[in-house]
């Protein structure tokens, strides 16, 4: 068989794939067999992605356009070709967007009796509690100002909302000669939409849901906002700003240094989109980029609205025919049988899947923990909580009760840096010793480790997991947890916390696998094993699932099995990096992709291991990061039955044919097809699986 040269360009581009990721979100949204306020929510969730898209991938990339050529050439690829690929596929999807949103959606909620009224079209018989509701909710919290372009002082806040007005005096605008030129001023108006939501449900007489924009209500009463001019035009606009460059998860050495330091003199929060409505006369938007201070490359064309993220918040009219069905948190019949959650981690490993199962067995495992008095100590790794956070008031509630508690806080986890600064203050108020981020590591790892004495023997119970300790994101993310007595894994778990103490390099791991020490080094090993395997004439196969695939050495690794005659199937719901099924390369890889109603963020790695099969979950996706610049932890599944459940688990989800989409070559996201009558959807299977194990 004819190899392919390793050396070359064989790869997808890491932005272009995350790209294709979210079309598939857009995807669901097309769905006609998604409940149609569900689809709403898949706008929501494309419009949320996309703003993270240009906050950090796009605005670090064209921060990049920055540097001297020499530097550029190192870069290994030219920003602005990448650039104007983004550009063309994201306006393409938008036109999709817009489609989806104008001609399905739409015209089915008015089939439901709901209406998105403007201020043109609303139920005239509103217009007496539109006023009265301006006046008393929004004009309070209106704020405006004039724009002139001779003075770039002007500074639009990140993310929010705003109306660019065209003015004209009032005395002017009763000009009739028409060669008189008349003056225009323009202006910005803020849309406060997180001080009073995006949406206004009108009374109604009828059976009928009358739902406004505020934005619409704002355009209703703008002559009010400016009494002394009259109102010529009004476009909305939103400016998107560059979060922070994150650029230590992509370049190394001295190249990192030269782009720190050709980066050092940039503003803080430069403009990475600039979206406006595309009926703006260009004439007007050629003056906001003037008087905003924006690049050509800044501006993107949208349309009437922005900001869909906010269709989360969409009223439903208790109509729960238009959203999934509930599906309740299914019981742990191994942890109900006991009355303690001590003596059920006790007598054998146990593992929850989420959100199919209830998160409250996490916290009852922290509840437990805070309340007993034969536990001496708790240790965590915090990355992202839940506002209100009941893991918190455990920890506090432990503090209280004279045990000693320790929370690693990562304070470098993107964009909720305030919250977790907040969270280790309180903790740290409450008496917890708190440690936080560290230079050249992020902690991603999701530990905790409880001390308890048991007849005057020291006992340590571990909870390993792939998904934060946040019971609010619980009830989307499809996430992993392991709770076990086992002593090794207690071991390695403890000198995790060690080094994060002591930033000790020389900490073993005999069972867990720990980045950035042991848990590449390990994964290349596994796969370099099932190399040997093939070529011997013996079953070889490697099954991964996880979030992202990106790192280029675990790819060209994975390349060199499929050489060998590896078989090797991936499940990857975001990043791909790995072009499947080329000749020469990769046609012993399948890759497939589920996007459903629940987030699949689990991280699974299976190795046929000459019929004893090696399996482990993990926190780690594999992305250059998370392998060599994060403390992550990846755990072995030990057990034969909980083995065996996430093999039928993994195996339900490669047999999906409603929501698994193929990737391959071309990038086409198209869905995967299978010559089963039935139609099998991973997720509910499932569902009913963990159910029917959990039966009584």
């Amino acid at each position: 068989m004819e190899k392919v040269n390793l050396n070359k360009d064989i790869f997808f581009n890491r932005e272009l794939s995350w790209l294709s990721f979210n079309y598939r979100v857009l995807q669901e949204a097309k769905d006609k067999n998604v409940p149609l306020l569900e689809r709403l929510k898949f706008l929501a969730i494309y419009s949320s992605n996309l703003d993270e898209f240009f906050r950090v991938r796009v605005a670090s990339l064209r921060s990049l356009l920055a540097l001297k050529t020499k530097t550029r050439k190192k870069l290994q690829f030219d920003p602005q070709i990448l650039l104007d690929e983004i550009k063309q596929t994201v306006n393409k999807q938008q036109d999709e967007f817009g489609r989806i949103y104008r001609e399905e959606i739409l015209p089915e909620l008015k089939k439901n009796n709901i209406y998105i009224v403007d201020d043109k079209n609303f139920p005239k018989y509103s217009k007496k509690y539109l006023q009265s509701y301006f006046s008393d909710k929004v004009f309070p919290f209106i704020h405006t100002l004039l724009l002139d372009k001779d003075k770039h002082s002007t500074f639009l806040q990140n993310k929010a909302l705003f109306f660019a007005v065209c003015l004209i005096e009032k005395d002017q605008s009763d000009i009739k000669n028409k060669n008189v030129n008349v003056e225009y001023e323009y202006a910005i108006v803020e849309i406060p939409s997180e001080k009073l939501g995006r949406f206004i449900t009108l009374p109604t007489n009828n059976d009928k849901n009358y739902v406004m924009f505020l934005d619409d209500v704002i355009k209703l009463f703008l002559p009010d906002i400016f009494p002394s001019h009259k109102i010529d035009s009004c476009y909305s606009i939103k400016l998107t700003r560059d979060a922070e460059l994150y650029i230590d998860d992509e370049f190394t050495g001295n190249l990192l240094a030269k782009i720190k330091k050709g980066l050092s003199k940039r503003k803080t929060g430069v403009p990475s989109r600039f979206l406006y409505d595309n009926k703006m006369p260009k004439s007007f938007l050629k003056f906001l980029r003037e008087t905003l201070n924006l690049k050509k490359d800044d501006l993107i064309e949208g349309g009437r609205y922005h900001n869909f993220n906010d269709f989360f918040s969409f009223p439903n009219f208790n109509l729960t025919k238009l959203e999934y069905e509930p599906l309740p948190p299914i019981v742990s019949k191994d942890f109900d049988k006991h009355n303690s959650v001590f003596d059920a981690i006790s007598e054998k490993d146990l593992l929850l899947s989420f959100p199919y199962q209830s998160y409250g067995y996490v916290l009852k495992f922290l509840e437990e923990a805070a309340n007993d008095p034969d536990v001496k100590s708790i240790r965590i790794t915090l990355y992202r909580v839940a506002s209100e956070s009941l893991v918190i008031r455990s920890l506090l509630k432990a503090v209280e009760n004279s045990k000693k508690v320790t929370a690693f806080v990562e304070l470098k986890a993107r964009f909720d840096e305030e919250s977790n600064f907040s969270s280790g203050e309180a903790l740290q108020n409450g008496g917890v010793n708190v440690l936080y981020s560290f230079p050249g590591l992020k902690v991603h790892s999701k530990l905790c480790v409880v001390e308890r004495v048991e007849k005057g023997k020291t006992n340590f119970y571990t909870y390993l997991g792939t998904g934060n300790f946040n019971e609010k994101t619980a009830r989307i993310y499809c996430d992993h947890a392991l709770f076990t007595k086992d002593k090794q894994i207690a071991k390695d778990a403890n000198n995790v916390f060690k080094f994060l103490l002591n930033k000790d390099d020389e900490q073993s791991f005999d069972k867990l696998l720990v980045a950035p020490f042991n848990l590449r080094s390990t994964f290349v090993q596994l796969i370099d094993s099932e190399i040997t395997n093939s070529r011997e004439g013996k079953k070889a196969e490697i099954t991964i699932k996880l979030n992202s695939l990106e790192d280029r050495k675990m790819i060209k690794k994975l390349y060199e099995a499929s050489q060998a005659g590896v078989k090797i199937r991936i499940i990857a719901r975001g990043i791909c990096c790995l072009i499947p099924g080329k000749k020469g390369l990769s046609e012993n890889i399948s890759v497939i992709s589920i996007v459903d109603r629940f987030l699949e963020h689990a991280r699974i790695y299976v190795f046929h291991n000459n019929g004893e099969k090696l399996m482990f979950v993990a926190s780690a996706d594999w992305m250059r990061r998370n392998l060599s610049r994060r403390i992550e932890v990846g755990f072995p599944i030990l057990d034969k039955k909980v083995k065996a459940q996430l093999l039928k688990l993994i195996d339900l989800q490669w047999i999906d044919n409603t929501k698994a989409r193929k990737i391959d070559a071309a990038q086409k996201d198209k869905y995967k097809t299978s010559r089963r009558k039935k139609k099998i959807r991973s997720q509910y299977e499932i569902y009913d699986y963990i159910k029917k194990i959990n039966s009584v």
